[in-house]
Formats: C-alpha cells, structure tokens, sequence
C-alpha cells in the first residue's frame, strides 16, 4: 500500500480539513467555490478522509491489496459471426428515414 504523506490530511487522523485546504483542491481541480460552499464540503471532506484513514488502519503489510475479493473469471460469451439486419429491416423501424439513412433531429448549429 502507498504510504500516506506525512503533513496530508488523512494522515492527521481525527483532524478536519481546512476550508483553505479544500479550497486549494477546488482551485487545482479549477472549480470554483463560493465560501458557503467550502465551508459545507470541509467537514463532509474529513469524514471521507477519517474513513479512509480508519480503512489504511484495518489492512497491514500481510495481506496483499486487491481489487476483488474473490477471483474473478470472464464469464462473457465467445464472439460468434451471427447474420445482421439488412439496411430495409434496420430502417423498418425507424421514425423517419432518408437515403437509406436513419434521420434524427439537427442538434448542433450551422457552427459546427
């Protein structure tokens, strides 16, 4: 397991985010908070770090991380070449058809 960075906030277990920490992690992420909403995701931000801190403390260096807890196996089918719609049976069930095409509504300007 990657080792938590000694001044980070989960490695202070039990302390709280700063609002100028989440802050700087809203400017990396070039989101823009007001203060209202830094100070309502600080404390909601800590109980995430406090669980993930309390998760590190459960798993010690004897048990190899893992992804799933059990093995996993493909259980997907093989790919087999099965016959398709013909271009009529495809557009037979379309709304609106135009040179062998299906048509759809324009959602995008003369811009683009």
């Amino acid at each position: 397991m990657p080792e938590t960075p000694p001044g980070s906030p989960a490695a202070r277990s039990g302390a709280a985010i700063t609002i100028d920490e989440v802050a700087h992690l809203a400017n990396l992420a070039r989101i823009d908070l007001s203060d209202e909403e830094l100070a309502h995701l600080a404390p909601q931000l800590s109980v995430i770090l406090e669980s993930v801190a309390s998760i590190q403390e459960v798993a010690g260096d004897d048990i190899p991380p893992t992804s799933h807890p059990l093995p996993l196996t493909n259980v997907f089918r093989p790919d087999v070449v099965t016959p398709g719609l013909t271009r009529e049976q495809a557009l037979a069930g379309a709304p609106a058809a135009e040179d062998d095409r299906f048509r759809v509504p324009r959602i995008l300007g003369d811009e683009q």
